[in-house]
């Protein structure tokens, strides 16, 4: 997969993108600033339009919290193809913020986000693919969901 573009590693992974999703309150889903695409934080939207809810550590145990995290790539992606036209357009991963709706006992964050953090480095390599990130609980997020992800990415020239 080394000299495919974007859009072919996706496709060579068999994933499906959900729909774009539509934002839930006042904000815009991405914005460009310069050479960056600052991208709003996104939830576990799957491809029926639900979203994946539940409490790591209690309602999910982490590798279904890992899977809720490939799932928030996938939309987030999404939301780059709706607003860039294609995954092309992206050079590289700049920064990730991924918050886990967790117990305070869960502790395996980290490992919850490598589910997006992973999918980026499949889709971009691993170089361009991984940039900067944190990972860390959350005592609630919005509607239950399981996982939310900001990210930060920046434009090809």
């Amino acid at each position: 997969m080394e000299n495919l573009a974007p859009h072919e590693r996706l496709a060579a992974l068999g994933l499906a993108l959900p729909p774009a999703p539509k934002p839930a309150g006042v904000y815009k889903p991405c914005l460009i600033d310069g050479h960056h695409v600052y991208v709003s934080g996104h939830g576990p939207l799957q491809n029926d339009g639900t979203l994946i809810t539940g409490r790591v550590g209690r309602d999910l145990d982490a590798d279904a919290g890992k899977a809720a995290a490939q799932q928030v790539g996938l939309a987030i992606l999404a939301t780059l193809v709706a607003n860039l036209g294609s995954l092309d357009r992206i050079k590289r991963v700049i920064k990730v913020l991924g918050m886990v709706n967790s117990t305070p006992e869960f502790e395996r964050h980290p490992y919850v986000i490598n589910g997006c953090s992973e999918l980026f480095g499949q889709i971009w390599g691993h170089d361009l693919g991984i940039g900067v990130r944190s990972a860390v609980g959350m005592g609630s997020l919005p509607d239950n969901i399981a996982v939310e992800i900001e990210a930060i990415f920046e434009l090809a020239e």
